[in-house]
């Protein structure tokens, strides 16, 4: 079972993604209700047969504590869709702007994405020492659009819940 659902927290913000695993347990336990289902889509055991959930609503409220993105080169990438912020091409390395070696922290506005060949290019340099520039001013995502970037959620029906 590879196939996820979204839940909703009680008054009906996102509170996170889990696996259809654990909404059917959810279901079953009569912790949950079914808000929408994946058209055309059902699960089969030998006496029942359900709809299979797309979005969930918990029945009860959960505090959730406010959430940040984590910097980590995976979510960099995800920010920046894979694009280098030098050329365009497709990036599969994290550049700082202001290298490390030059008192460059590890922080959402001083890292990018970047194609080997810009990596490579601007080494241990300023992108203005490098004669670069960049394609779009780096900032910290802000956690529903992470999240909508992350699970590509065009093809599901969760748009009208974030």
């Amino acid at each position: 079972m590879a196939e996820y659902v979204l839940v909703l927290n009680a008054g009906y913000e996102f509170l996170n993604v889990t696996s259809l695993h654990r909404a059917i347990k959810l279901l079953y336990k009569g912790k949950a209700e079914v808000l929408e289902i994946r058209p055309d889509r059902e699960i089969h055991s030998p006496s029942v047969t359900i709809d299979m959930p797309s979005i969930i609503r918990l029945l009860y409220y959960i505090v959730s504590p406010f959430r940040e993105v984590p910097l980590t080169k995976k979510n960099v990438l995800i920010r920046d869709r894979h694009n280098c912020q030098y050329c365009g091409k497709k990036g599969n390395t994290v550049d700082h702007i202001l290298p490390r070696s030059r008192g460059g922290k590890d922080v959402w506005t001083n890292c990018v994405c970047a194609c080997g060949h810009c990596n490579t290019g601007k080494n241990n340099r300023t992108p203005a020492e490098a004669d670069m520039k960049l394609l779009r001013k780096p900032k910290k995502p802000m956690y529903i659009t992470w999240f909508l970037m992350k699970w590509d959620i065009g093809l599901l029906n969760w748009n009208k819940y974030l």
